[in-house]
């Protein structure tokens, strides 16, 4: 099957996969629940609305710029408390990713990758990368021709998107569904936004060298 390929870069990015209470997280690359959502929210799919379509799409992920991961301290006063119990001051620490850069790669049939593209360039709701001031710096799809080659391939072949005078790196992290003994389980595949049921998928890790002219 063909692919799509999307650039997710942006100042700040938060790919939540493990958060809990006042601990809000962030992996270090984006979540296939993540990326499921930019697409809802591209294609104006309300959080009630099925996901069966976008979940069966195979994803990778090809880290151009791994970022570093800042810590944001928020107070929030007054915070309102059930039972009519007095309001208390709530502290959380929330984590993202500073200045990085994925190639994403989807699979799957033509037709609905065509309109996952077409939604991207006129989203019906505004695109952000887990919050809403983190917003991309670059435009989300890389090209408007879908890729022959299944994801894997692509991810593999497809040219280094550096910055102008940045150094390339000789290799670059990429994660892979695959068989669940052969990788890590993650959970996050949305079963529905609306209830917030996920259901678990297994990713591998490995390291691309880049070709030559690439």
């Amino acid at each position: 099957m063909p692919t799509l390929l999307l650039r997710l870069e942006g100042p700040m990015q938060s790919w939540g996969l493990s958060s809990r209470f006042t601990e809000r997280g962030t992996a270090r690359e984006p979540t296939k629940s993540g990326v499921i959502g930019l697409i809802a929210a591209a294609m104006g799919r309300a959080r009630n609305m099925p996901l069966d379509d976008l979940t069966a799409l195979k994803m990778g992920v090809r880290v151009e710029r791994e970022g570093e991961v800042r810590r944001d301290f928020q107070t929030v006063l007054e915070v309102p408390k059930a039972n009519n119990n007095p309001k208390e001051t709530s502290i959380s620490n929330r984590y993202y990713l500073a200045d990085a850069c994925f190639l994403v790669g989807l699979e799957g049939p033509s037709e609905l990758l065509i309109s996952i593209r077409d939604a991207f360039l006129n989203p019906t709701w505004p695109i952000y990368f887990g919050r809403k001031a983190f917003v991309p710096s670059t435009p989300i799809v890389v090209k408007d021709e879908l890729i022959a080659d299944p994801v894997e391939t692509a991810l593999r072949n497809y040219p280094w998107l550096g910055r102008k005078g940045e150094r390339k790196p000789g290799r670059l992290r990429a994660i892979f569904e695959c068989e669940a003994d052969k990788g890590i389980q993650q959970m996050d595949v949305p079963i529905s936004f609306e209830k917030r049921t996920f259901l678990p998928r297994f990713v591998r890790n490995e390291y691309i060298t880049l070709q030559e002219g690439l």
